[in-house]
């Protein structure tokens, strides 16, 4: 691997470069040998290699990995070592992507590094919080037990997203239809009445007129129109990927009046699950609530977590801070304050996650069979009301003799 360095030399200067080393360790050592002493060292990636581009042709999808924590579990389990089996499953992959990344993660385990270590250099593939359970298992001696959680717990993420998104597939299909079918009578529809209207020397309704300007309008400056679309779209995108815009984003989604409730729910049953699970493994409490809020795709909820964190530091305990906080839902704070009574937080998280998936797949279903008749009102609504102003213009031409 490739690895950028800053350090000081034997004459006290700053120095930087690159060097090639199988691990941080042995990069680490490589320095000490030149007589520098490290500064920053860190894993250096081009911005364009055939590796990167290799990596967008051939993505890792979640299923790949959890197969790939199944088999490793049974090779094990049967006996054989853990680099002897990295590089049965690694020969195995068809995967070009996750090849390479197995490939480099048992030349990390043959340079004497632990799994979790070398799991830990990939975090886009293997997320911290289940190179942490790794590593809890590979200290107790039961890896293949962690293995197997772990990928359970991710085929129920996986399971939850894929509700998630077919859910909101026929809303979306239906709000692209009522777009498509408003464009098409204004650009196609509407002119062909203006022209009728014109020819009897009637004056078109207000609302007409304006609907068939805006369309004159989008066909003559189609080409600026698109541009301004694009370039909104850009500014978007570029201040959504600031710290600032994603924070902003997600806490807009967060307080949308169906969505949001949801959403809230699906992040929450996440943390407990991940919660119950890293508590289960016995990880300290203040180490599981970093883990949870690095892993937290909402940065809302990231910044909670954190201030529940700092809560924990002060001695408040786990309920305390979340009670300070409305995004910890009141039944959440109250099984949190049971679970750390009893001394069974692992079961009261469970029992959590589990309430708050089932009252979100309820809720879920409940705006799906509200969201669909709403739209069709919409789309029924927009077109029967230019219909009804025609037809009213056209009645109100033939009573006057035209």
């Amino acid at each position: 691997m490739l690895y950028q360095y800053v350090a000081y030399n034997t004459n006290g200067e700053v120095v930087k470069g690159k060097l090639t080393a199988e691990s941080d360790q042995g990069a680490n050592e490589l320095l000490d040998y030149a007589g520098y002493k490290a500064i920053s060292l860190k894993q250096y990636t081009p911005f364009f290699t055939m590796d990167s581009m290799a990596s967008l042709l051939y993505s890792v999808k979640p299923n790949e990995v959890i197969l790939f924590y199944r088999q490793l579990a049974l090779l094990l389990e049967s006996g054989t070592d853990i680099a002897a089996s990295l590089e049965l499953l690694q020969q195995q992959v068809s995967n070009k992507a996750l090849q390479k990344i197995l490939d480099e993660v048992v030349s990390s385990v043959r340079g004497g590094n632990q799994l979790s270590e070398s799991l830990e250099k990939h975090p886009k593939i293997f997320p911290d919080v289940y190179c942490k359970l790794i590593s809890v298992g590979e200290q107790s001696g039961d890896l293949e037990t962690v293995l197997r959680q772990v990928a359970d717990y991710m085929e129920r993420e996986i399971k939850t997203a894929k509700q998630t998104k077919g859910a909101l597939m026929m809303p979306g299909i239906t709000a692209g239809i009522a777009v498509v079918v408003v464009i098409l009578m204004v650009v196609f529809v509407l002119p062909s009445f203006s022209k009728m209207y014109v020819s009897l020397g009637q004056e078109l309704p207000a609302v007409v007129q304006l609907l068939i300007d805006a369309g004159e309008q989008a066909k003559e400056n189609g080409l600026m129109l698109m541009v301004g679309i694009l370039a909104l779209v850009a500014v978007v995108y570029f201040y959504i990927k600031t710290p600032k815009g994603r924070y902003n984003l997600d806490k807009f989604l967060l307080k949308l009046p169906l969505m949001g409730r949801v959403r809230l729910l699906s992040e929450l049953s996440r943390f407990c699950r991940s919660m119950s699970l890293l508590f289960n493994s016995g990880l300290p409490l203040p180490e599981i609530i970093l883990l949870a809020a690095k892993s937290s795709g909402n940065k809302v909820i990231t910044e909670g977590l954190l201030n529940v964190h700092s809560g924990m530091v002060r001695g408040e305990g786990i309920s305390g801070p979340m009670s300070q906080n409305k995004l910890f839902l009141p039944m959440m704070v109250q099984m949190v304050k049971v679970g750390e009574e009893t001394g069974s937080l692992d079961k009261t998280l469970i029992a959590v996650a589990n309430s708050f998936e089932t009252e979100g797949e309820e809720k879920m279903k409940s705006m799906i069979g509200l969201i669909q008749p709403t739209m069709t009102i919409v789309i029924g609504g927009v077109v029967g009301g230019i219909a009804m102003i025609l037809m009213s213009a056209m009645t109100s031409m033939y009573g006057q003799g035209f």
